[in-house]
């Protein structure tokens, strides 16, 4: 089922200050390692080795939580605050980096690590990508 985020922001009736096309990118990007995180740390609760894993489920439930909220704030654009899109999708570069990391450490061991990892690689690349668009 394709996203509905790219049509959404094309029903919006003012002008958008962000390429809509990127913007939809970034958000559904946001979406994905929102779930991809928020599966991994269920995982990481089912494998016999959890106490191993406490940072890597941390890091996965922060990452969820942050991603999930710029994700929301990104689909507002009524009184858009440019200072603050930045500082969410710095936030969530930053958390999307070491949630990576930390899912990278264990990848060859646990399969959802990895797809965890490469989910947030990707959303971190976004968020940038998404940022070097903002003057």
């Amino acid at each position: 089922m394709p996203s509905t985020t790219m049509p959404m922001l094309e029903t919006y009736p003012q002008s958008i200050n962000l390429d809509r096309a990127k913007l939809a990118a970034t958000i559904d990007a946001l979406n994905d390692c929102a779930q991809a995180c928020t599966a991994c740390a269920d995982a990481c609760l089912s494998e016999d080795m959890v106490a191993d894993l406490t940072k890597c489920i941390r890091t996965d439930l922060d990452c969820a939580d942050i991603c999930t909220t710029t994700a929301r704030v990104l689909s507002r654009h009524t009184g858009y605050d440019a200072n603050l899109t930045r500082s969410l999708l710095e936030a969530c570069a930053t958390a999307c980096l070491s949630c990576g990391d930390e899912c990278a450490r264990h990848a060859d061991m646990h399969e959802h690590c990895r797809v965890c990892a490469d989910a947030c690689r990707a959303c971190e690349r976004a968020c940038r990508d998404l940022l070097a668009t903002m003057s």
